[in-house]
């Protein structure tokens, strides 16, 4: 059965203006969470909207600019510190209240992925399972988070080489792993992640 794209089905039943919130980076070791809410013009959807995970680098990086061209855009972050702090679920729903908030003109409802809505919205939160395959303002919200955090991820990397997160953007790969061991914790660590958390026990470095 062939995959079907997202569109603006879920937008439409809302009957208002509608932002898509997505967030990416729930996962790494390393680096911050960031989260993105667009609101798109209907009228203007830039080609080839999908779903981030399933399109290449190079794709994601043109529709990154594209929806910044076209559509209303917000962007925000989670820091390491608050995700130690408060643990990756809360920063990232931190970092998704951030982004409603930050667009210009506050939106009627925010369609959110996953199953969690943020506290302290300015607007109605309507979650949405696996919503960035079935909205095109969620994945374009996708997008955005994802490319934004894959470039901050790639300026670390050149200043704490080693660790590969040009390549890996902070997830646990098996070379990122075996440079926790041999080069130890950064300041960009999540330390409340067992595998970092488990390295500071140890006392290795």
């Amino acid at each position: 059965m062939p995959r079907s794209h997202p569109d603006l089905t879920h937008e439409a039943a809302l009957g208002a203006r509608v932002c898509g919130v997505d967030e990416a980076g729930r996962g790494p070791l390393a680096g911050p969470v960031a989260a993105a809410a667009v609101v798109l013009n209907p009228h203007d959807l830039p080609d080839g909207l999908n779903d981030s995970k399933v399109l290449s680098a190079a794709r994601r990086e043109r529709l990154f600019d594209a929806i910044q061209a076209r559509a209303e855009v917000s962007l925000a972050w989670a820091s390491v510190e608050e995700i130690d702090r408060l643990n990756i679920r809360e920063a990232s729903l931190l970092a998704m209240r951030r982004a409603v908030e930050g667009l210009a003109i506050p939106p009627d409802a925010a369609l959110i992925d996953g199953n969690a809505c943020p506290q302290g919205l300015p607007c109605r939160g309507v979650t949405l399972v696996k919503g960035d395959a079935l909205s095109l303002s969620v994945a374009a919200a996708s997008i955005i988070a994802k490319v934004a955090r894959d470039r901050v991820m790639a300026e670390l990397a050149q200043a704490f080489p080693g660790y590969g997160w040009e390549v890996n953007q902070g997830y646990p790969t098996a070379a990122h792993r075996a440079a926790l061991l041999d080069l130890g914790v950064t300041p960009h660590h999540r330390r409340s992640f067992r595998p970092v958390h488990n390295i500071l026990l140890s006392g290795i470095k």
